[in-house]
């Protein structure tokens, strides 16, 4: 383990303080409050609004709706299907397609008077039939032609109907919302024909382009400040409607407008977790090996854009198996668009297809681990390509010995602890490992501190830290004379936060960049008269000072620098993958092991104990990935037992969009919760030996629970999430 690899995450004081800056909270002087009215309706046309009221209000600046707005100039153009915004443009016309659509924008010059003018405004629509419920919509199924949309199959199809044992289920996976702590929020404001953006965004240069192509200006003149955020799991990988509609305002009166949506807005207008059913089948010899698999899902997208994920993509590659076929279909319902959630696609087939091999082991009455071991995939067999690296049989070991797997009996309802019924479970997760090109920028000031630039954010995983760690580790000095910048335009450009990547893609060009610097400090040290003649490889760079190996001189970099007339020292970089990783398989993967305990009189579960494992290449920040850990168990913990928005299909709106109704973990749910990792390199990554986590952390949990339940109870919980309805009649085994 490295020295830097337990250091406290450099933010930290930032944020537990209050110094650290959000998005809403930037000072601008001129500022205005701006807010959204919703539609009423699911789907039809706007008949009339009456917006009069509202326009005479104390205090009100605008209100802007689509009869009286000056429509963006790249709504005329062709939709950019790259573009990292939504087709979905606001004020364009009269039609509604999803309950709480934007109608109307109110600004005023406080924030109360804001939201008296807007409860002013009435509309009257002409209602058309909406549909909202994915199981009524199934004969709109329809596949899209894409990577993400075709059909998979390796040897025969739907070779599973011929096995010896066959196993055919479905399961289901309700909406979930990702209800960060910080709401949606903007400040929007323009210079000139250059819109500046201080807003809740993980990817600073695709908000950038998005917002170029509706206005129609060189994405080089669009400023973006995202250098904080409060949480995001996914809802900030668009640029939605709201920041849109804050920069027509702010055009509009040429002065600065903040926008946050409220709690409720939050379940409608900035994507969700999309509502899925998965049909799994599966083929065994009676022995326990696989012979055929087929998992095929349905999910919902809205009216207007066709967002797909990955939900079926795992069952391609996890386990060695000769016959594999899988179909992805998706829904248009009249809803705001999905997004990808935390864990994307994968967290939501995990569910069926760990399930799904958890009820087929005990079919064949095998050990669940057992029966993974005997189709354990020592290549990939859907890309035919050796893995970079695997130790996930190291994960199953640690785990097993950590849960108390041994105490774990096959028969259900066979452990008992008191009146409480006792199960284990486990569920096996995987992501793949991408790096972007990007782009570090390495300074060192005429102070001595190192400073690391690129416009990547953070919206919580440690990214600064991760910086820090390894620029520290390179140029040998202490983390507190290291400083970051990042999270906004005009710095090196770096990656959207998202599908584990940062790591990898920044970590790599933090190595790169303090590499090449070290190498052109000593470059420049070479030339001095101190060291004139002596090899650069005998010279050493470590704390800011230049030294050579062979004997005792020395010359600091600020004595350097000043003899050169420098002010600082700087190099910028970017980095990308190499060719020879594109010869192999790179995955992260993960292992999550649940010991429940059940009452079987009223149906209550407990959480007695977690253990995440995580087989993700070296480990840079113990700390802050041993955090990441933590946190996705307890977003499988909420989408294995609490977490379900849910719809009054009658008037297509939700009826449980607040924190009171829709639950989530907290503290109190978990008992014991531990986390390890194998901590080993990948040869093939990156320079690091680093591979992705903030997913896979999350993927596997839920069907964890599910199969600790039934190992409990006998009762087999199919569609999420496990309440105590769900189980209360049939858990008196």
């Amino acid at each position: 383990m490295s020295k830097t690899s337990n250091i406290n995450r450099v933010d930290g004081f930032a944020k537990v303080t209050g110094s650290a800056t959000y998005s809403a909270e930037y000072k601008t002087d001129g500022v205005v409050y701006a807010c959204l009215v919703g539609s009423t309706i699911a789907k039809g046309k706007i008949k009339s609004i009456d917006t009069k009221k509202a326009e005479w209000a104390p205090g009100v600046l605008a209100v802007i709706t689509h009869l009286n707005v000056d429509k963006p100039s790249g709504y005329q153009k062709a939709k950019d299907k790259h573009n990292f915004g939504q087709p979905l443009q606001i004020f364009k016309d009269d039609s509604i397609l999803y309950y709480d659509q934007p109608i109307a924008l109110v600004i005023a010059d406080t924030f109360e008077r804001m939201q008296y003018a807007a409860s002013l405004i009435k509309a009257d629509y002409l209602k058309e039939e909406h549909s909202t419920e994915l199981k009524k919509a199934a004969d709109k199924e329809k596949k899209v032609e894409t990577d993400k949309g075709n059909d998979y199959h390796r040897g025969e199809h739907d070779g599973y109907k011929n096995a010896e044992v066959v196993l055919e289920t479905e399961y289901t996976i309700p909406t979930e919302v990702h209800n960060p702590m910080e709401l949606a929020n903007i400040i929007a404001k323009w210079e000139g024909n250059k819109p500046i953006l201080y807003t809740k965004s993980q990817g600073v240069e695709g908000t950038r382009r998005s917002v170029a192509g509706v206005f129609d200006v060189p994405a080089e003149d669009v400023e973006v400040h995202a250098e904080y955020i409060g949480g995001a799991f996914g809802m900030g990988l668009h640029t939605w409607p709201y920041e849109i509609a804050a920069l027509i305002g702010a055009k509009k009166l040429n002065r600065p407008v903040k926008l946050v949506l409220h709690r409720e807005q939050m379940f409608t207008n900035v994507g969700f977790r999309p509502y899925t059913i998965q049909k799994m089948g599966l083929g065994a010899t009676k022995d326990g090996k696989l012979t055929g698999l087929t998992h095929e899902a349905v999910a919902m997208t809205s009216s207007y854009e066709d967002f797909m994920e990955g939900t079926v993509n795992m069952s391609r590659f996890i386990y060695d198996c000769a016959n594999v076929s899988t179909r992805y279909r998706i829904v248009p319902l009249d809803t705001c668009t999905p997004i990808w959630m935390r864990g994307p696609g994968e967290a939501t087939g995990s569910f069926a297809l760990e399930c799904a091999m958890d009820e087929m082991a005990y079919k064949l009455d095998l050990d669940p681990i057992e029966f993974r071991k005997r189709n354990y995939a020592e290549k990939d067999l859907e890309q035919n390509k050796p893995w970079s690296s695997k130790y996930l049989l190291e994960c199953y070991e640690g785990g097993m010995e950590r849960i108390g797997w041994k105490n774990r009996k096959n028969k259900p309802g066979s452990v008992r602890e008191g009146e409480w019924l006792v199960g284990y479970g486990m569920g096996t997760g995987t992501f793949g490992c991408y790096r972007s090109p990007t782009s570090v920028k390495a300074k060192f000031s005429a102070d001595g501190n190192l400073i690391l630039q690129c416009s990547v954010n953070d919206m919580g995983p440690g990214t600064a830290t991760m910086m820090t760690a390894i620029g520290a580790e390179i140029m040998g000095m202490p983390v507190e004379n290291i400083i970051i910048e990042m999270g906004k335009s005009g710095l090196p450009k770096g990656p959207t936060q998202g599908g584990s990547a940062t790591t990898s893609s920044v970590g790599s060009a933090v190595h790169d960049s303090c590499n090449l610097l070290v190498s052109k400090i000593l470059g420049l040290a070479n030339e001095t008269p101190i060291f004139k003649g002596t090899p650069i490889a005998d010279l050493t760079f470590t704390n800011g000072v230049i030294s050579s190996k062979n004997n005792s001189k020395t010359v600091s970099l600020a004595s350097l620098l000043a003899a050169n007339k420098l002010e600082d020292f700087a190099v910028e970089n970017q980095s990308k993958g190499n060719e020879e990783a594109k010869k192999y398989s790179i995955y992260s993967f993960s292992v999550h092991f649940v010991k429940v305990l059940v009452n079987p009189n009223i149906g209550k579960i407990r959480l007695a104990h977690v253990v995440s494992c995580a087989d993700i290449g070296t480990v840079i920040s113990q700390k802050t990935s041993a955090g990441q850990m933590f946190g996705g168990a307890v977003g499988g913990i909420g989408m294995g037992l609490m977490e379900a928005l849910e719809i009054d299909h009658r008037f297509g709106r939700p009826i449980n969009n607040n924190f009171a109704d829709y639950h989530v973990p907290v503290n109190a749910d978990i008992e014991k919760q531990e986390v390890f990792f194998v901590n080993k390199k990948d040869p093939i990554s990156n320079p690091m030996g680093t591979k992705g986590l903030g997913e896979t952390a999350l993927v596997g949990m839920a069907p964890a629970i599910a199969n600790a339940v039934f190992n409990a109870t006998g009762k087999r919980v199919r569609d999420l999430p496990i309440t105590l309805d769900k189980i209360i009649e049939t858990a008196k085994v």
